[in-house]
């Protein structure tokens, strides 16, 4: 375990890395990709709210590429496209009792000549055709870091990241939606949740005890300033957060799960990527504790900078299965990572069918020829409810200049074995434009898979802006599935691979508290088809948020 001294060391000179790759980002020049920081904040607040300015819009952007349509999500009240904004990092939730309502979050920038961002929110109840941006969380209050998620009923959660002009906290705040995404009811006092910096959030859906529990984990810039990473729990409804608990071996930049047996993992990578298990989590009256560490081999680490500017080019995606099937309680994580001797980077997959105990030998899941010149980054999947793995990534294969990117899928029916063919799902877009002053199209882009396909949300530049002469960066949703190669393909069956031996590593006492021509995007007519609705769950009684004291005032780093 670091010392504090140590990480402030390691903070200093991460700070120091990311300001060059931003010099050589804003020059226009890759700079090679370097491990992914620790001990540093990836969100700052470094410049004040953008003056007012006049605002003007031009149509929407409907992108087509094959069966695939991306919808813009980013648009004004009259479903225009904003000009001169940006919109990136975005994470999708889909209500599980009615496909046509989903909401997206996502990093506001009202105007690129300021880094000041927003937690900025749209939702649709026609299953993504058309979309409404009612505003941002709250006016003028700096946030970032959106992670959503929906609970088994409908109900939709947005755990926000916050901090001020000092940077004299990285806290997290988390919101309640209960009419589809609409409008959004702070749970927790401003910075109530704890939490910090690359938060994520889950939520226990069993049936078992833990039913309803929210858990978070953070990368050691947080809220109680102590630059460990921490995990928590609410055990209601995130109105209020036990006191936070250090995961061993520190993983960072991942997600977390909950089992069909309520048992928690988090996955993120320390000095390498670990998989760490919570039993006793579930169990509101118990102290957390980790009874599980398991060493992951993904075939590389992750990174930053390179074609993401100063950001990550992927996190650590971390899920469960919970189909019932054979596959039942199935952990898998995926990540795109820079193998050994590489500057770029692969999506590259492990499972385990051990509770987490094991994991096999990493499978690669872009499926084109190893060049050292093609980027295959943001890589994130998901679990349909019938064991399907969804999995979407940015892919430069066939881009002359090795980096504009379209977006790619791939799936799996035998539990991540075998990969179907890649397919692109979008038109290919510059990722360097759009930029606002910090140089990145975020840190990540999600999806939530359901029996027949995904729903994925991500940021692209498709829409040009004439004032500045260059496309700028928008949030846009489309529908994956197999098939859209054509014929539903076939994986062939090979051997399972070897498992990696993965020792478990006894944690330390826990403390108490196909590659497709590029078409040009150009806007279209609103597509018609409508979902079949689902039934409308029955409303549930809101808990009404109880006080909490306010986290005492830091020093400035």
């Amino acid at each position: 375990m670091k010392t504090k001294l140590s990480v402030i060391s390691y903070r200093l000179s991460a700070t120091a890395l990311f300001s060059v790759i931003a010099l050589s980002a804003a020059s226009a020049q890759l700079t090679p990709t370097r491990k992914a920081p620790r001990g540093e904040p990836l969100e700052k607040y470094d410049n004040p709210p953008a003056l007012p300015r006049k605002i003007e819009t031009s149509p929407r952007m409907i992108s087509v590429h094959g069966p695939f349509i991306s919808h813009q999500v980013n648009v004004d009240a009259s479903g225009n496209n904003i000009v001169g904004d940006a919109a990136n990092e975005c994470t999708i939730s889909v209500d599980p009792t009615d496909g046509n309502k989903m909401t997206i979050g996502w990093r506001q920038f009202n105007d690129v000549t300021s880094n000041f961002r927003q937690g900025g929110w749209g939702f649709t109840t026609d299953a993504g055709l058309t979309w409404t941006f009612p505003g941002v969380l709250q006016d003028n209050i700096f946030r970032s870091d959106p992670v959503t998620n929906s609970d088994e009923v409908g109900n939709f959660f947005y755990l926000s990241l916050q901090s001020n002009v000092n940077q004299s906290f990285f806290c997290d705040d988390l919101w309640r939606s209960t009419n589809g995404g609409q409008s959004w009811v702070e749970q927790s006092p401003d910075q109530g949740a704890g939490g910090g910096d690359k938060q994520w959030l889950t939520i226990d859906k069993t049936a078992g005890p833990g039913h309803g529990f929210q858990y978070q984990a953070d990368d050691g810039i947080n809220c109680d300033n102590n630059f460990f990473v921490e995990f928590q729990r609410s055990t209601d409804g995130g109105v209020t957060w036990q006191s936070p608990i250090e995961i061993p071996q520190g993983p960072i930049y991942g997600t977390l799960d909950v089992d069909s047996n309520g048992n928690v993992f988090v996955g993120g990578e320390g000095n390498t990527f670990y998989c760490v298990r919570s039993s006793n989590a579930q169990i509101g009256g118990q102290t957390p504790t980790f009874d599980q560490v398991t060493p992951v081999n993904l075939g590389g680490d992750l990174g930053g900078g390179g074609i993401n500017g100063v950001g990550l080019t992927g996190m650590l995606f971390l899920a469960v299965d919970r189909s019932g099937g054979p596959t039942n309680n199935n952990v898998y994580m995926l990540a795109s990572v820079i193998p050994p001797g590489r500057n770029t980077t692969d999506v590259m997959f492990a499972r385990s069918t051990d509770d987490g105990a094991t994991f096999s030998s990493p499978v690669k899941v872009n499926d084109d020829p190893v060049n050292p010149s093609k980027w295959h980054w943001f890589g994130t999947f998901s679990v349909a409810p019938n064991g399907r793995l969804d999995a979407v990534w940015y892919d430069t294969r066939n881009a002359a200049n090795n980096t504009d990117s379209q977006l790619f899928y791939s799936f799996s029916t035998d539990a991540g074995v075998t990969w179907s063919p890649n397919v692109a799902v979008s038109n290919s877009f510059n990722p360097f434009e759009g930029y606002p002053n910090q140089s990145k199209i975020g840190d990540y882009i999600t999806i939530v898979s359901d029996e027949t396909g995904g729903n994925v949300a991500y940021s692209a530049t498709f829409n040009f802006n004439p004032n500045r002469g260059q496309h700028e960066e928008d949030v846009y949703y489309v529908r994956v599935f197999p098939g859209g190669q054509g014929a539903t393909p076939t994986p062939t069956a090979t051997a399972s691979p070897p498992p990696t031996p993965t020792p478990t590593v006894t944690p330390p006492p826990t403390a108490t508290p196909t590659a497709t021509p590029t078409a040009t995007a150009t806007p279209t007519a609103t597509a018609t088809a409508t979902a079949t609705p689902r039934p409308t769950p029955t409303p549930r009684t809101i808990p009404s948020p109880r006080g909490r004291p306010t986290p005492r005032p830091r020093p400035s780093p």
